[in-house]
């Protein structure tokens, strides 16, 4: 194990979907079963965003409001450059199919492409930490690689606008509650729109410049279009009286008009007077429920429940406490315990009643409304016990599995939690040929482990659960910077440490907490996690915890205090060595030569780095040890030592672009660049090298290709021969 968590080998995406069973113990209770089901773009050119939703079902009766959008959004030179429109109305009324029908037929006024976040999926948790990761999901599907999206919010938006300057973009933010939200996301680019789909009306934008349109329920005539599309037009023109009762039953919700003829398609005795007298009786019945507003489609929802077989019916009620937004039929088997075949069987029982969505990535997900349905069948049905026994199931399922993620990611990290019982007879997917990259799957999940985090911290007898589950999570937000999930996590995670009373876990965790508020700039809570988790440490007398404890002390200190943060990394150093942890002494060696270097003890620098550098090269890491060749390079060049510092930034920099280490790679190539420069270098090899760093920075979309690039047309426009002017 070693403490370092600098660095880790960059890993390409793929397309991958692995089917099939991962079966073994956990944890002395519950089986995995299934397999990972999600897809992710594969590697290579960026491609134009392609995101909103497709139209599941036709389209009925909002031609009207079409053209309104069509009108308001026809390309005007004179009005505003950028269209911005809010549509509200209850769950289930058809606001997000209305505006997939009029993306689809307005493709062609969006050529750089349409970007969808459902807010659903990220809130809870830290205030704010909702549009900060809106904002993440909106630069990677624009291209910017997760190594260039900088952490602040305000930073983000920043580099959003310049992103979407010059674009034609559509944004649609589904299930926003906070008007707030929405300025983050305004796209900057002449022609494009952002619409705004909420459950209430959210007046506020109008101040922002939003056009409000109320998306009301469907009227008689749509509501019976809709019915005969479902259940044949035959049907409903044989008997009109008990078709409208039924839509009228079904309030001209699109969603209660699917499932009740999901029943008439599929109950082949069921006739639709006898539906209409059904949902008669059945909106008597449930005239208390919970739905509020909505109560109407209780009744067609209810109905369609009480016809399920065993088996789906018991899945359906489970699945309603399930605390993701999304899951595939492993997740759903592990929830009812069922094989993977009875499990498939209970799906396509449900999807076919129109009660569960199949999303076009083979992933399932209940409309919000049958959701709390099914959550309150839940209640009425279940044992006392069920959801907590529901809960662990599904927490020791997603720990196992992002345990793997974790040792795939990176196998010799330091990490408190013991495995071995959990993962011995585990099928590990990202081991098996044509399985999902590990951080790929993470980032695909993390917003669903973190709603099982949730859930299980509100278990008192799954804190040990939760502390294990937080440390394996964090192998994503080393790499995508995350700060609002990683964050929370991590607060979960320290706090069940301590609950379960294990020093070293909680040590672990609130160092890694600094991390993220660091670079939140929360400074002074960052130093209280650390001063707690040298405490915690202490108690511990885990000599690889106290190293790595120290280690991220130095790096708050390096900010503020080089000589405090230099002390902290020798004491790192002393402890990993007396550990025997040669990586973390390697890792601790090269924070402090940097440290040493920046306070002006270069020549000091150079002997620390030195040593780190034979440390990884006889551990056969070439990224760290080529990252530590660069800070020898920077401490030459600080001593102006320029040959020493030349040959070194160039190893460093062939190394890492041998490794694809793009990102490190244009460091160096950046700083060799400068360094011949002022040295009198031949300037066609500084042109070379700045132009091969704004190749990578383009690519990523990095901010610093804006500079780079204008670096570079200064150089052009002195010419070959001609030196730099200064200022």
């Amino acid at each position: 194990m070693t403490t370092g968590d600098a660095g880790d080998p960059d890993r390409t995406a793929a397309s991958n979907e692995l089917s099939g069973i991962v079966n073994g113990p956990v944890v002395q209770a519950g089986t995995i079963h299934g397999g990972i089901t999600f897809h992710v773009a594969p590697a290579g050119e960026w491609a134009a965003p392609d995101e909103i939703p497709p139209l599941t079902v036709r389209f009925r009766n909002r031609d009207g409001m079409l053209d309104r959008l069509d009108g308001w959004f026809v390309p005007d030179p004179e009005g505003a450059s950028v269209g911005f429109a809010a549509l509200y109305g209850l769950p289930g009324v058809g606001k997000t199919t209305l505006v997939s029908r009029w993306a689809e037929r307005g493709r062609k006024w969006f050529p750089d492409g349409q970007i969808y976040v459902d807010f659903a999926t990220l809130r809870g948790g830290t205030a704010g930490a909702d549009v900060s990761e809106a904002v993440w999901g909106c630069l990677k599907s624009l291209g910017v690689d997760a190594a260039y999206i900088p952490t602040t919010l305000a930073d983000r938006t920043r580099l959003l606008r310049t992103r979407t300057a010059g674009k034609r973009l559509l944004v649609f933010l589904d299930n926003i509650s906070d008007p707030a939200h929405a300025a983050a996301l305004l796209p900057k680019g002449r022609g494009s729109v952002l619409l705004v789909a909420s459950g209430s009306r959210l007046g506020e934008l109008a101040m922002d410049g939003a056009r409000m349109m109320p998306v009301e329920p469907l009227d008689r005539e749509s509501s019976l279009q809709v019915l005969a599309d479902r259940c044949g037009a035959e049907t409903v023109a044989a008997d009109p009286d008990a078709a409208d009762a039924v839509v009228r039953h079904c309030g001209g919700l699109p969603v209660a008009l699917r499932v009740a003829a999901a029943r008439l398609t599929t109950e082949k005795r069921l006739t639709l007077a006898g539906l209409a007298v059904e949902l008669s009786d059945e909106s008597r019945r449930l005239a208390g429920m919970s739905l509020g507003r909505e109560r109407p489609v209780a009744a067609a929802f209810d109905l369609a429940y009480r016809e399920l077989a065993p088996e789906p019916a018991r899945l359906y009620r489970l699945m309603g406490w399930y605390p993701g937004a999304t899951f595939d039929a492993g997740v759903a088997a592990v929830a009812a315990v069922l094989e993977p075949r009875r499990t498939a069987d209970a799906l396509d029982a449900l999807t076919r009643a129109s009660l569960l969505e199949e999303t076009p990535d083979g992933r399932f997900r209940f409309h919000d409304l049958v959701r709390l349905h099914a959550g309150e069948r839940a209640a009425e049905e279940e044992a006392p016990d069920g959801r907590p026994a529901l809960v662990r199931r599904v927490t020791l399922h997603y720990l196992a599995l992002t345990a793997l993620a974790d040792r795939a990611v990176r196998l010799d990290r330091l990490r408190i939690a013991d495995l071995t019982r959990l993962l011995a007879d585990v099928a590990d997917p990202f081991a098996s040929e044509g399985g999902p990259e590990p951080l790929d799957w993470l980032e695909a999940e993390h917003h669903t482990i973190l709603g099982v985090l949730r859930a299980a911290a509100r278990e008192e007898t799954l804190h040990t659960e939760v502390w294990q589950l937080a440390e394996a999570l964090t192998a994503l937000f080393l790499h995508h910077r995350h700060l609002g999930p990683w964050r929370e996590s991590l607060e979960l995670g320290a706090t069940a440490a301590a609950e379960a009373m294990v020093p070293a876990a909680e040590a672990r965790l609130r160092s890694l907490l600094s991390r993220p508020l660091m670079d939140l700039g929360e400074y002074e809570a960052a130093r209280r996690e650390l001063d707690t988790a040298l405490a915690c440490a202490e108690v511990s007398d885990h000599l690889v915890v106290r190293a790595s404890v120290q280690e991220f002390s130095g790096r708050y200190w390096d900010r503020v205090d080089p000589s405090r943060a230099m002390a902290a990394y020798r004491s790192a150093l002393e402890l990993n060595t007396a550990a025997e942890e040669d990586r973390g002494a390697a890792i601790a060696s090269y924070f402090l030569g940097c440290a040493q270097d920046a306070a002006g003890s270069s020549r000091e620098a150079l002997d620390t780095l030195r040593g780190a550098h034979e440390q990884f090269t006889a551990r056969e890491d070439l990224r760290m040890a080529a990252r530590v060749r660069m800070a020898i390079g920077l401490a030459h060049d600080h001593l102006d030592e320029t040959r020493e510092a030349i040959a070194a930034l160039s190893e460093a920099a062939e190394v890492l672009r041998a490794q694809g280490a793009t990102h490190y790679e244009a460091q160096a190539l950046v700083a060799l660049a400068d360094l011949q420069e002022r040295s009198q270098g031949d300037p066609r090899e500084v042109r070379a090298r700045r132009e091969r760093a704004l190749e990578i920075y383009e690519a990523g979309g990095s901010p610093q290709a804006e500079v780079l690039r204008e670096r570079l047309e200064e150089g052009r426009e002195q010419g070959p021969g001609e030196e730099p002017t200064a200022g």
